[in-house]
């Protein structure tokens, strides 16, 4: 059985206190102007007040959540109705032996206990006061409960996001390293080459984008680049071009988010390919987006639906939860080309 959620008392003391003050200052002020009888209004409004502040709290705190929550409303409505006699019952009595024998001297007549239009005007007074204070509290808790929710979806949305990210990252060290052994293997003299470049990348994802929504895209450019070179290393015939036709100094994007697409071109596109050509394409459109396709070609024989992997799935995962609809990631196929093009919206550093 799922647990009833409770209402609690989180709103600080000092606001209920401030509440129950300046309800109690308007009420004194606004009776004892209207008689003109200031002591009378004090006195009146202190027996009031000392039976309305514990009915509301009995409402909210034992009574909504005991059976309104748990949708016994005729349960509630009686225990309501038999907590507004008692009320009646208290008043009454207080009124008679601390004020006036006159339990009601704001009427045109004198009323005896029990009148029914002194029950009826008790019970209204009280549920009003009930309904307003009620409204207040329900209505702040409810925005603390609002800004707890968007709270825990932003913390829940960066969560998820580092998963992502730090996913990518192994995946792409993983591939890195494995190409390192491989030239191991062959006792080549690249390998050196190869540990340096490696560092470099290390050192800007360790410590230049840890921790940072968005680095410049030169800097992202450079990591490409850095990448190519150990590519190349591993590749004995491959031609890299990276054409960047607009300026796109101040333009800055996530993190690591077009390598996975730089790593599929060599990862497929190299499969029995003894001239591998990739091209890289960056630029900005209509001063909106930001254009990046890469292009590989490949072996007319090969199978294209092995192409993806974790790197890219990952990469859609993340520009969805960046960028929600408003990004483009599609691929194609033209003669024996591969194409994927990435469009997102343009940020600036400023």
């Amino acid at each position: 059985m799922n647990e009833i959620r409770k209402l609690k008392f989180d709103i600080k003391l000092k606001n209920h206190i401030w509440f129950w003050g300046s309800y109690f200052t308007l009420n004194f002020l606004r009776w004892g102007a209207y008689f003109n009888d200031y002591p009378y209004s004090f006195k009146s409004n202190l027996i009031e007040f000392s039976l309305h502040i514990p009915l509301v709290y009995f409402n909210l705190f034992i009574l909504v959540p005991k059976y309104v929550l748990k949708q016994k409303y005729i349960t509630y409505t009686a225990a309501l109705i038999t907590s507004l006699f008692g009320i009646y019952l208290l008043k009454t009595v207080l009124t008679y032996y601390i004020i006036s024998e006159n339990i009601w001297p704001e009427a045109n007549r004198e009323y005896h206990p029990f009148d029914i239009n002194h029950i009826l005007a008790v019970c209204i007074g009280e549920l009003y006061v009930l309904a307003m204070a009620s409204s207040v509290y329900l209505t702040l808790t409810w925005l603390r409960e609002r800004e707890r929710n968007r709270s825990l979806r932003e913390n829940q949305f960066k969560i998820k996001l580092k998963y992502l990210e730090n996913q990518i990252q192994p995946h792409f060290f993983l591939n890195t390293l494995n190409n390192l052994y491989a030239l191991s293997l062959e006792s080549s003299n690249k390998v050196p080459d190869v540990i340096i470049k490696l560092s470099n990348l290390m050192e800007y994802v360790l410590y230049d984008v840890k921790g940072t929504k968005f680095v410049p895209l030169i800097k992202e450019i450079d990591y490409i680049q850095n990448y190519i070179e150990i590519e190349k290393l591993r590749f004995e015939n491959v031609e890299v071009t990276i054409n960047l036709e607009s300026n796109i100094e101040d333009v800055v994007v996530p993190p690591l988010i077009f390598i996975s697409l730089v790593e599929n071109a060599f990862k497929h596109g190299g499969i029995n390919n003894n001239n591998l050509k990739i091209k890289i394409n960056c630029k900005v459109t209509n001063n909106k987006m930001l254009d990046f396709e890469i292009l590989n070609n490949f072996v007319i024989s090969q199978n294209l639906k092995s192409k993806g992997g974790i790197g890219l799935v990952n990469t859609k995962k993340r520009l969805k939860l960046i960028y929600k609809n408003h990004f483009s990631l599609k691929d194609t196929t033209k003669l024996n080309y591969y194409i994927i093009r990435l469009q997102i919206p343009i940020q600036n550093e400023d």
